[in-house]
């Protein structure tokens, strides 16, 4: 049998850029929840032996109903989201700790709202695991960058030649992520993805080509977007 792989899918942020009237998360995509298509395509994943939503405290008993409407088997946990995103992934690490989850058991974490995981993806960054502490999926940047003031004016123009733009699912080694989690919290040290805690003690961290299809839903045009991609695929079935 090979190491077990545990998908974390931090859901619990409030979507303030998205929409006031509804979380992000349980937005209307083709007639099913955002998060559930997120998570069946995790599902789908032959590698993944356990997935571990994070959650509002409010949503969960409603996150167990729709668990069991979609027969999500491997969901059996889900775990109250905290303040940050990167608290909500920490309670997940915590209680996988607290269960003797093996140092040697691989960790995916990926966002609750990017339902388009490609093919071969999570397969690609697994076996990238036996060389690194990390392992994350992204794209060259395209587009001209500018640094900007305050006031809107431009600073300078940066030099695009090594910069990607990250995507998740996110993957590492259950040693080096909770390594890196407890050394930033030690610290008082936030960062906008997991990646950069593991790259802050030194660990290894590997990019693979990502998907410009797997988009993270924050506005309400990229929810737009999701619903083009969605019928695309219908449509070639």
């Amino acid at each position: 049998m090979g190491k077990e792989t545990i998908a974390i899918v931090p859901s619990a942020g409030l979507g303030k850029r998205f929409n006031a009237s509804i979380k992000k998360t349980f937005a209307d995509l083709g007639g099913i929840p955002l998060l559930i298509h997120t998570l069946k395509r995790l599902s789908s994943e032959d590698l993944i032996t356990e997935i571990i939503p994070v959650l509002g405290k409010d949503d969960i008993g409603h996150a167990y109903q729709m668990v069991e409407n979609f027969g999500l088997e491997k969901i059996e946990r889900i775990v109250p989201g905290g303040k940050e995103r990167q608290d909500s992934i920490f309670n997940a690490l915590n209680l996988l700790k607290g269960n003797g989850t093996s140092p040697d058991s691989l960790i995916l974490i990926h966002d609750g709202v990017r339902p388009f995981i490609p093919d071969g993806l999570v397969e690609r960054l697994i076996s990238e695991l036996k060389h690194f502490e990390g392992v994350i999926p992204g794209l060259p940047v395209k587009e001209t960058l500018k640094e900007v003031s305050a006031d809107g004016m431009v600073v300078s123009t940066i030099n695009r030649e090594k910069l990607w733009s990250i995507q998740t699912p996110q993957a590492f080694t259950f040693s080096a992520i909770t390594r890196a989690y407890a050394a930033a919290y030690t610290d008082g040290f936030y960062a906008t993805d997991d990646a950069a805690l593991v790259e802050r003690i030194g660990g290894s961290v590997k990019i693979v080509r990502g998907s410009p299809y797997n988009i993270k839903v924050t506005t309400p045009e990229d929810m737009e977007m999701v619903e083009w991609i969605l019928k695309k695929e219908k449509s070639t079935l």
